[in-house]
């Protein structure tokens, strides 16, 4: 129990910063997650400061595609934050599941991440880390933008002068792999760059190293969604081409902008646009507009360049030398390699299959590929039949090529779990039976009049709900809400009447009777003459004293 009310109910992930954990609300009887700064950093004043930082971010946000926050705090040396717990899976996951995804569907996530977006911006904050794996999905569509642990309000001081790129690399824009400060179109290239990974499955830019990364998104192309996806209209295209412009001067200046574009990229009348084009060069930090950008191309339309052609004579020998030497090489090169005597460097490796593994001996057996196992990052879900501990899954997917250094992630398994039944329409008594063979699962009795159930029915049960998937190693709470047993006064005048009567009239009033004929084997004849027979003598419970009906109990009616 964290501040006597959220008792946590199993570990369901784990990032850089913090641990994440279910836990019921035990005072408003819901489901919220919990995010815990892990003990070890909790005496790093830096990591203190950056986590109550998100807390401060989150809290002053309120939008349906932004997770809620409900709660921050401390306990026991510990810095917490509750939040809305959202049950799916994240982007990333998403995409490593189905690949690419249709191009309405894409369209619609990212009009839900841009409305998100433009709140954040409106509140002074930038998210500075927008990827996929920091959107969560429902199991509606709706996505949810979570983790703001580096975000940054514009009135606030930076921690340090990483802090301005500790944003994922391969969502990185290009300012700040140079070092500049973080701005709204910052996070409108990193939007971009989840759009391209929506439609093609991937990111647009890969290396061994995150500086390489870092360099590509500074330097090169984002290549062609269209290539990869010929399903994309050029309308779509142009939105990711602008989204991720290397200047800001050509980027969407705001996410408004872009989510306006969004609104008619699937228009018939735009899918065969004009392809954007920002490649004209900029003079040191001179920023082109986009009203330049057409000005310069109606300027070069009008106004032909004639480039004139020397007539010099070219020496042959300054060809032939050259290439030449190329090609004798070349032919050094190629039989060298055929004889085996030099092999040139593997770059790729496919990801071996380390499903059955736990994390410190696939850990070890990635090492030796070069390999990196991502134990920041490991997702950790209950299974039918994979032991605790043991790996279930890995992205990328076995056997798929990598490369040398890559990153791997796994799920994990937190344990085999069971489903629990359905005890609606059940006796209590009957449901509270077959929970005994799940001894961590506390039970909650909960009494409700109802004049359409029959006493002792269970009308539902909370918490763990039918089918509900849940760890039975872990201690689980069940709440039954039953329809309340009738409660009667046992009648005065029950003593003295005959058993048939006394029988129906408790019956009637919804008691169930139990008759015992007490024992005269040890009276004497005359005493026995003066018994009166069939008549109640007494009653358990005693009369006048009150009764309620519970299953398996009975008014016990004593008579000669």
């Amino acid at each position: 129990m964290i501040q006597g009310r959220y008792k946590v109910v199993k570990h369901i992930g784990q990032g850089g910063m913090a641990d994440v954990f279910v836990a019921i609300d035990t005072i408003l009887n819901r489901e919220v997650a919990v995010k815990v700064l892990r003990g070890d950093l909790s005496s790093d004043p830096v990591s203190v400061l950056r986590f109550k930082r998100e807390a401060n971010a989150s809290t002053s946000l309120s939008h349906p595609n932004i997770v809620d926050i409900y709660d921050v705090g401390e306990y026991k040396g510990h810095h917490y934050i509750v939040m809305e717990y959202v049950k799916g899976k994240n982007l990333k996951q998403l995409i490593s599941q189905r690949g690419a995804l249709i191009k309405e569907e894409a369209v619609d996530i990212m009009k839900q991440l841009c409305s998100a977006t433009i709140e954040a911006h409106n509140r002074g904050i930038i998210h500075r880390d927008i990827k996929p794996q920091n959107v969560l999905v429902k199991n509606d569509g709706t996505i949810k933008m979570v983790d703001f642990g580096i975000a940054l309000a514009q009135d606030a001081l930076q921690l340090t002068q990483s802090d301005s790129i500790m944003g994922s690399v391969h969502y990185l824009a290009p300012e700040l792999a140079k070092g500049e400060q973080a701005t709204a179109q910052s996070d409108i290239y990193a939007l971009g760059i989840v759009f391209y990974e929506l439609l093609t499955g991937d990111v647009p830019f890969k290396a061994d190293q995150a500086v390489q990364v870092a360099l590509m998104h500074m330097r090169d192309d984002i290549p062609s969604v269209r290539e990869i996806n010929p399903m994309v209209p050029q309308s779509i295209e142009n939105i990711i081409i602008r989204a991720t412009a290397k200047n800001k001067g050509f980027r969407y200046k705001n996410a408004q902008e872009m989510l306006d574009d969004l609104k008619t990229c699937l228009r018939a009348e735009r899918m065969n646009e004009r392809k954007n084009v920002f490649s004209f060069p900029l003079e040191g930090d001179k920023t082109i507009t986009i009203d330049q950008v057409k000005k310069t191309r109606e300027d070069v339309s009008e106004k032909p360049i004639v480039k004139k052609v020397s007539k010099k004579r070219i020496n042959p020998m300054w060809i032939v030398g050259p290439l030449v030497s190329l090609l004798v090489i070349a032919g050094i090169y190629f039989m060298l390699t055929i004889s085996g005597i030099f092999t040139p460097k593997v770059t790729t490796i496919n990801v071996p299959d380390i499903r059955g593994m736990d994390v410190t001996s696939a850990k070890n057996s990635l090492e030796q590929l070069e390999l990196v196992l991502d134990t920041t990052n490991i997702t950790y879900q209950l299974t039918d039949d994979t032991p605790k501990g043991k790996i279930i899954s890995v992205t990328p997917e076995v056997n798929t090529e990598v490369e040398i250094g890559s990153s791997i992630n796994v799920t994990v398994s937190s344990g085999i779990a069971a489903y629990m039944d359905d005890f609606v329409g059940k006796r209590l008594s009957e449901a509270k039976k077959e929970l005994e063979k799940y001894p961590n699962v506390k039970i909650e009795i909960v009494e409700e009049e109802s004049s359409d159930v029959s006493p002792g029915i269970i009308i539902r049960q909370e918490l763990l709900t039918a089918n509900m998937q849940f760890n039975p190693d872990v201690a689980t709470d069940i709440r039954l809400v039953y329809s309340k047993y009738t409660t009667i006064e046992i009648p005065w005048e029950i003593v003295g009447m005959s058993i048939e009567n006394a029988t129906a009239l408790l019956q009637q009033k919804g008691a169930d009777v139990m008759l015992s004929v007490l024992d005269t084997s040890t009276m004497s004849e005359e005493e026995r003459n003066n018994l009166q027979y069939g008549v109640v003598i007494q009653t358990t419970p005693a009369a006048g004293t009150p009764y309620t009906q519970e299953d398996g109990s009975n008014v016990v009616i004593y008579y000669y």
